[in-house]
């Protein structure tokens, strides 16, 4: 059974890797070379309160694949991380010697966002919440606009403090993040093939879910489930369909669902309360404000009107 230690400030982080006190005590860009060690931390859940982007080297990327595809852009890789995620370390990364020299971690804590802009939005970088098998994969010219924004927030934690410091380093931070949304958006579109298959192996696992019969038994499907049948993440699954068909997963679960209903109220003489249930709802009402929401009138004036 694995140990856990939770990660509650950034001054702890760089305890952990045996590296000086932060020169900021909300942010701070830690490069593997300075790392001294990571020794005894095999076996160990970390839970960390902070926010963490985690960059790899083209040098541990090589061969990478993606899905089924060799990925392209080989200049390295990003892996994002939020606060209450789990991490665990492996043998082949508790060894300071086998740390990647080329990479580094930009962490800062959620109170750096307090009173900004960033703050407000943070939960828009759905990436936080991706899989570390859905990381971001850069190119040359992406890695060097990141790392020069990277080298802008260490410049501002590393001099003088004044009253501009907080709001520069906030600024920056929010410019990599959203860097890297679009670095996302090029990185779905650039796996057009892939993508397809993917909506159509999701439209497929919708199809059996609703033909089944077996939807008043099992319930609605969750954008959770169908994720993990398709072997993603919620986020990044709803993300991508987003990307290729300009509605997310649970916008495609609903348009199943009332096709569904639609069919069945005029091809029935079903109970509202009965169709409701045959398609998974417990509460019959919640059936008939989902209908109206996506449809603009109650399941009996549908019926009625058609």
């Amino acid at each position: 059974m694995s140990t856990l230690l939770e990660i509650t400030s950034v001054a702890q982080l760089h305890r952990l890797g045996g590296l000086a006190a932060p020169q900021h005590q909300l942010v701070s860009v830690v490069h593997n070379r300075d790392i001294q060690s990571v020794a005894g931390m095999q076996g160990i859940k970390v839970v960390s309160d902070l926010y963490m982007i985690i960059f790899k080297s083209s040098s541990v990327c090589d061969g990478f694949t993606y899905g089924r595809s060799s990925y392209d852009h080989q200049q390295g890789t990003l892996v994002f991380t939020g606060p209450g995620q789990a991490m665990e370390f492996t043998s082949d990364t508790t060894d300071a010697g086998d740390i990647d020299p080329d990479g580094w971690t930009l962490v800062f804590h959620p109170d750096l966002l307090l009173k900004s802009t960033l703050g407000e939005k943070i939960n828009q970088y759905s990436f936080f919440h991706y899989d570390s098998n859905e990381a971001l994969h850069l190119s040359e010219q992406e890695r060097t606009s990141i790392e020069g924004l990277l080298e802008k927030v260490e410049q501002e934690y590393g001099q003088s403090l004044d009253r501009h410091s907080h709001k520069l380093i906030v600024s920056n931070v929010e410019l990599f993040l959203d860097y890297c949304l679009r670095f996302y958006d090029r990185q779905f579109f650039s796996r057009t093939t892939m993508n397809s298959d993917t909506v159509s192996r999701f439209e497929k696992l919708l199809i059996t879910h609703f033909e089944s019969g077996e939807v008043a038994r099992k319930g609605l499907p969750s954008v959770e489930q169908c994720a993990k049948e398709l072997a993603y993440s919620p986020n990044y699954l709803s993300d991508l369909l987003k990307k290729e068909t300009g509605k997310t997963a649970l916008e495609h679960i609903h348009f199943f669902l009332i096709e569904k209903a639609k069919h069945h109220l005029l091809n029935s003489s079903d109970s509202i309360s009965g169709i409701a249930y045959t398609l998974g709802f417990e509460y019959p009402q919640r059936f008939s404000n989902l209908f109206r929401a996506k449809t603009g009138m109650s399941p009996s004036e549908y019926r009625h009107v058609n």
